[in-house]
């Protein structure tokens, strides 16, 4: 009889391990928040987490906790090994972070790993080396209470791994917001993240949810932020909500905790969106941090290798009971407000300082302007512009006689610009109409490579989120060829000290919040001008007029001629409409005179 080999093979444990780490650690931030997880499970009150390279080089996270004893530690770091599990009853009801066993050897597996750990009441402690899975050493050492683990050469034994990792600053702002979710979590904790050597943050224990938001996300983000609390059946949600006024066009942050394990879970964000519903603007996003309890028997925290991701018995108790503890906030606090409006579903995030001068430039009349490369090509006969390759919206000029006249009827609501523009009556949108016409001229500028720049008199200082300081610092050249010229001025603070001429006195703040959620696409894009553009447009976005600003004819003759200078364009650079046009004949038509 023919004897066959068999073509499956068993794994050796080496590869088994570098399989079962790609579950696991997939990039540094995963490295820090598998060891603060068992870094909280040890009851550690003081968590400091040491960070060089973006994690590349080394991650150090020493913690006050338990510790291990002599036959624990070498124990901790073997597959499938955990104090948390005794039986397979255990699996339905986990409350603890670190319980699959894989972390440590995981870990290990990858890079070159030193444990040393002591309990409180043992005299000397263990360390453990470990390269690329291997064990080296085990043996008594000196050690203060508590687990002290150095990750170094993350996937040095595994080049295309780490030849994918992200830049420094990419990969450092995964991990900051990594433990500033562990800190959100665990506020009877001190966290503390350095990054070569700095200090970037240090979050003292707190007794509120409320005072440790206002750490990690700070008084500006606070000030427009409603709380919630709402207990129903066997599910409490606490937390705050973004009052939609100030809502964002990008989703960061949005926060859920179950049962204080930071988690993405669809039906909590669908009852999230579905609670705001109309007071909502159309391509807003809501800013919220959610705290779920529930029972752990009723919640399964084993469905992700990395544990971001759970399913619950029933989601329909947990949509009802989140819509309910969202809904009622914005019920009191927005619809019970005399200014709010849902019907202007595009006006809320627009709505500033009537009080505030027009940002419209007067004065010398504009040359003859043409569409910058890429910027507008087809136009629908309807006159809404096509979306291109890049998501830009392309469109060509509405031709109109040289010079048509235009005269000014009024505005409507602050917001709406009314105008009679040679034979055609329009309905222009103020902050649209401006901020693309600031988009031409910048644009043209960046592509003569001429941005004029203005220096402020008194430099702006603003304040970013900590995880975003670091990649903003990296592409401060860059934003100083368009004009803004950035400062630092401590971990997470900067200095503005020159904008863009064009378009003068703006929101510092909410320009660079703007270009911020734009970082994340960055290293995905391949064209300079492409990264480029969505900056200028948040400039011109941010040093528009606003709308809720009344305007004297002149100025809004002024911005309407500019625009037909510049072709007319239909949409801003973001694609919301700019005018809405009745031709004569369409007049006729409507008023059944033809």
């Amino acid at each position: 009889m023919e004897s066959v080999e068999s073509r499956i093979k068993v794994l050796p444990e080496s590869v088994a391990s570098q399989i079962a780490a790609g579950e696991i650690v997939e990039r540094p931030a995963s490295v820090v928040k598998e060891l603060l997880d068992n870094s909280v499970d040890a009851g550690s009150t003081v968590i400091s987490i040491d960070v060089v390279n973006g994690g590349r080089t080394l991650i150090r996270v020493i913690d006050d906790g338990e510790g291990m004893s002599r036959a624990d530690a070498p124990l901790a770091c073997q597959r499938f090994a955990t104090s948390k599990i005794r039986h397979p009853r255990d699996l339905s009801g986990i409350a603890t972070y670190g319980f699959r066993g894989e972390a440590l050897p995981s870990i290990a597996a990858v890079s070159r790993f030193r444990m040393l750990t002591a309990r409180h009441q043992s005299l000397t402690g263990t360390a453990v080396v470990i390269e690329g899975g291997d064990v080296r050493s085990v043996e008594e050492r000196g050690a203060a209470p508590g687990t002290r683990i150095e990750v170094e050469e993350l996937f040095f034994n595994t080049p295309g791994r780490r030849k994918f990792l992200k830049t420094t600053a990419t990969e450092f702002s995964h991990i900051t917001h990594v433990v500033q979710q562990a800190a959100l979590a665990n506020l009877h904790t001190q966290v503390r993240l350095t990054h070569n050597d700095h200090v970037v943050f240090d979050y003292p224990k707190v007794t509120t949810l409320e005072d440790r938001l206002l750490q990690v996300f700070g008084p500006r983000v606070m000030e427009m932020m409603m709380p919630i609390h709402h207990e129903q059946a066997d599910v409490h949600v606490r937390g705050m909500i973004v009052n939609p006024y100030h809502s964002k066009t990008g989703r960061t942050p949005q926060e859920i905790f179950v049962n204080r394990r930071f988690v993405k879970n669809t039906t909590i964000a669908h009852a999230v969106y579905e609670s705001y519903g109309s007071f909502l603007p159309k391509g807003r996003h809501p800013t919220f941090a959610l705290m779920v309890e529930v029972d752990p028997h009723d919640v399964d925290v084993n469905v992700h290798p990395s544990k971001r991701e759970v399913k619950f018995r029933s989601p329909d108790l947990i949509h009802r009971a989140i819509k309910t503890a969202v809904r009622g906030p914005l019920q009191k606090h927005v619809m019970g407000s005399p200014t709010f409006s849902p019907g202007l579903e595009e006006r809320a995030p627009d709505v500033v300082d009537k009080e505030k001068p027009a940002q419209v430039r007067m004065g010398e009349p504009l040359i003859e302007r043409s569409f910058p490369s890429g910027a507008s090509d087809v136009q629908t006969s309807s006159g809404r512009g096509q979306r291109g390759e890049a998501g830009q919206v392309k469109e060509s000029p509405v031709l109109y006689p040289l010079e048509p006249e235009v005269r000014i009827l009024g505005q409507i609501h602050a917001t709406y610009i009314v105008a009679h523009v040679g034979d055609e009556l329009h309905v222009l949108d103020q902050h649209t109409i401006h901020e693309r016409v600031l988009f031409e001229g910048l644009w043209r500028e960046w592509k003569d490579r001429h941005i004029q720049t203005q220096p402020l008199l008194i430099p702006e200082p603003v304040d970013v989120p900590v995880a975003a300081a670091t990649q903003l610092a990296e592409i401060l050249p860059e934003l100083a060829n368009v004009g803004l010229e950035l400062e630092c001025f401590g971990p997470s603070s900067f200095v503005i000290r020159s904008v863009p001429a064009l378009v003068g006195q703006m929101d510092y703040v909410a320009l660079l919040e703007d270009i911020l959620e734009d970082l994340s696409e960055w290293n995905s894009v391949d064209s300079l001008d492409k990264r480029i553009r969505s900056v200028l447009a948040s400039v011109a976005c941010k040093g528009a007029v606003q709308a809720g600003r009344r305007m004297e004819a002149p100025e809004m003759k002024h911005v309407v001629n500019d625009w037909l200078r510049e072709g007319s364009p239909m949409t801003c650079p973001h694609g919301r409409r700019i005018s809405l046009r009745f031709g004569s004949e369409e007049l006729h038509r409507i008023f059944r005179r033809l």
